[in-house]
């Protein structure tokens, strides 16, 4: 007989959710929710906890800390590096522009923005958030698209496009001006895309 059971207690849940559900994936799943609310300084283990419907235990077992947890909610992208500059350059370059914004909206709302939102959330209390923006969207991804492509200027061109990406993001996931926020992707990627364009191949001067 356990504790719970001598004092009259319910049991805690450990390892798996009633009806099946994997722990470790509730807990990301709360994980990307809170944090997106909270930011990473404001969100807690209990909090996540509660939002998953598992012990607060669960976390330390799974990801050893908060901080594991935020690695793995918010900081592994849904999409491989090198798989998405390989799609985004093997088109035509002339509608490169439209490829990114659609490539990236697409993404970010198969989740509902979660792994945005998060991200940027927790970009002032969390120096891995930070460097995930500037050096990987940046440099990693928007400044190799704009060297392949550019006649000049890529690191400039990359922060532009970096400007242009993140600033959608933010409208559409975090602060949700309208109609951006409810505005299907189509309609976004026709308006902003010819400025991406710009940036990446255009004249600059």
């Amino acid at each position: 007989m356990t504790v719970e059971q001598a004092e009259g207690r319910p049991a805690r849940r450990r390892g798996r959710r009633p009806g099946g559900t994997d722990t470790k994936t509730a807990l990301l799943d709360a994980a990307r929710q809170v944090f997106s609310e909270q930011g990473y300084d404001g969100a807690t283990v209990r909090a996540i906890a509660t939002r998953a419907g598992v012990d607060a235990a669960m976390v330390n077992h799974w990801f050893g800390s908060k901080e594991g947890l935020f690695v793995q909610a918010v900081l592994q992208l849904p999409f491989d590096p090198k798989d998405l500059l390989d799609r985004l350059t093997a088109g035509p370059t002339d509608t490169l522009g439209e490829r990114l914004v659609r490539t990236f909206l697409t993404t970010w709302d198969a989740t509902g923005g979660g792994h945005f939102t998060a991200l940027v959330r927790s970009v002032s209390s969390h120096e891995q958030a930070a460097h995930l923006l500037n050096d990987f969207f940046v440099k990693q991804v928007f400044t190799r698209i704009a060297g392949a492509v550019a006649p000049d200027t890529p690191q400039f061109r990359g922060s532009l496009v970096g400007s242009q990406i993140v600033g959608i993001g933010m409208a559409r996931y975090v602060v949700k001006f309208e109609p951006i926020a409810s505005a299907d992707i189509e309609t976004i990627v026709r308006a902003a895309a010819p400025n991406v364009q710009r940036y990446l191949t255009g004249d600059l001067s």
